[in-house]
C-alpha cells in the first residue's frame, strides 16, 4: 500500500495540475485566447462553458470557484490537512459532476479541459479519501 508521505505529494501534484486547468478556463473566460486550443468543434469546445450560461454560478465565474478549490487541496496537502483536503475534494467532485452534467445534458457540449479537471479531482478525492481511511484503522 502507498505511504501517507507519498499520498500527500500526490494530492500536490493533482492540485497543481487543477490550478493550470482552472487558469487555463478562467483566462478563457475573461479574455479571448489567440489560440483556442480547446475548439475542435460545436460540440467539444470549451467555450460553451467558459462563455455560456454554464460560465457563472451565483454571479461567480465557475472557473474560478475551481481555482480557489484546488488551491484551498493544494494548501491542505502542504500542510497534511486530512479533515480540509476531503471535504474540498468531495465538494470539488459534486461541483465537477454537476457541471459536467450540465454540459453534457442541457448544453450538449463537452469540454475536453472540464473533464479532465473532473479526472484530476476524481483522483484527489479518492486519496483524500484513502488517506481519512487509513487515520481510522
Amino acid at each position: 500500500m502507498f505511504k501517507s508521505k507519498d499520498i500527500w505529494k500526490a494530492l500536490i501534484v493533482l492540485s497543481s495540475l487543477g490550478i493550470l486547468l482552472a487558469v487555463y478556463l478562467f483566462y478563457n473566460f475573461l479574455a479571448k485566447p489567440l489560440v483556442e486550443s480547446c475548439y475542435i468543434n460545436a460540440t467539444i469546445n470549451c467555450d460553451a462553458v467558459t462563455k455560456g450560461s454554464l460560465s457563472t454560478l451565483f454571479g461567480i465565474p465557475v472557473s474560478l470557484i475551481g481555482l480557489v478549490g484546488y488551491i484551498v487541496i493544494l494548501v491542505s496537502s502542504i500542510l497534511k490537512k486530512q479533515k480540509t483536503a476531503l471535504f474540498m475534494a468531495t465538494f470539488g467532485m459534486v461541483f465537477c459532476l454537476y457541471i459536467t452534467y450540465q454540459e453534457i445534458f442541457n448544453l450538449k457540449v463537452i469540454c475536453p479541459v472540464c473533464l479532465a479537471c473532473q479526472l484530476v479531482m476524481l483522483a484527489a478525492f479518492l486519496l483524500a479519501l484513502s488517506l481519512n481511511y487509513k487515520r481510522k484503522k
